[in-house]
């Protein structure tokens, strides 16, 4: 496999361990891991060069002890404020697309949140296949606080898929602040663990995903996301039959029977 050249960005880093699981890290501790403009266009970047890169799984942090990520730094606010409607739809538009290109990576994307996760920074760990939280992490739609809708960075639709309608319509409403386990009672977050162990715990996770045949993997989350978006049965039937029907042709599922007749552990390549 080609060594995986990790882009230099401004306000994120991207690294990969020997295992293949690739880390994300937003990094402007100082500011709270707040986003900026540049960020947004870094999100893409970032997923571009991530989406071949030979990753089984993505571990998305914030840096240092305070945050996940506060959302849109409102030290730039007066950027975004300046900007007219054409200027400032542009500017959603990368906007979207960044976050838009970490959620369709082909592999599982995995949230480690710890501290507050508000607006952009809520938005971002929605974007996640799964969300890990420490006790520390604190949820919110910020964006009716400053005057904006929820209806933002795909709030609005990844919150009523997670939550129900009701539960999303009183966060996107009111902005009050969920606490983690509340995160996890509702099913905003999958679980909550300590502090202390909660990249341990995401990258345990991420091993057992790493485990299993990579296109077999990369398969379940393309109809785990694609069948969010039908309300047709059959169409979902459809795309769960043709998944199955190519990964038969991989070297995986034999090897898988294989290994199972043998007593012996998968050697998976994913081709």
């Amino acid at each position: 496999m080609q060594t995986f050249e990790p882009p230099e960005l401004e306000t994120l880093h991207v690294a990969m361990t020997e295992d293949n699981i690739a880390v994300l890290t937003m990094n402007r501790p100082d500011r709270a891991n707040s986003q900026t403009v540049t960020m947004f266009e870094e999100y893409h970047t970032a997923a571009y060069a991530l989406r071949d890169s030979g990753a089984r799984a993505l571990v998305v942090r914030g840096a240092g002890e305070k945050a996940f990520c506060t959302g849109f730094d409102l030290a730039e606010v007066e950027v975004i404020t300046k900007m007219g409607v054409r200027e400032f739809l542009r500017f959603q538009e990368i906007a979207t697309a960044g976050l838009a290109a970490i959620r369709h990576l082909p592999f599982p994307v995995i949230a480690a949140v710890h501290g507050p996760a508000a607006g952009g920074g809520m938005a971002l760990a929605l974007a996640a296949d799964i969300r890990l939280a420490a006790p520390s992490a604190k949820f919110n739609c910020a964006f009716v606080k400053i005057g904006l809708s929820s209806g933002e960075l795909g709030t609005s639709w990844q919150l009523t898929r997670l939550i129900g309608y009701g539960r999303a319509a009183e966060l996107a409403y009111t902005a009050r602040v969920v606490e983690a386990e509340e995160a996890a009672r509702i099913g905003l977050v999958n679980r909550v663990v300590p502090g202390a162990h909660l990249m341990d715990e995401a990258f345990a996770l991420a091993a057992t995903i790493s485990a299993n045949s990579p296109g077999g993997v990369r398969m379940s989350k393309r109809a785990l996301q694609r069948n969010q978006e039908i309300t047709s049965y059959a169409a979902a039937l459809e795309l769960e039959n043709r998944g199955q029907a190519l990964l038969t042709r991989g070297e995986d599922m034999p090897e898988a029977l294989a290994a199972f007749t043998e007593h012996r552990p998968p050697h998976f390549t994913g081709h």
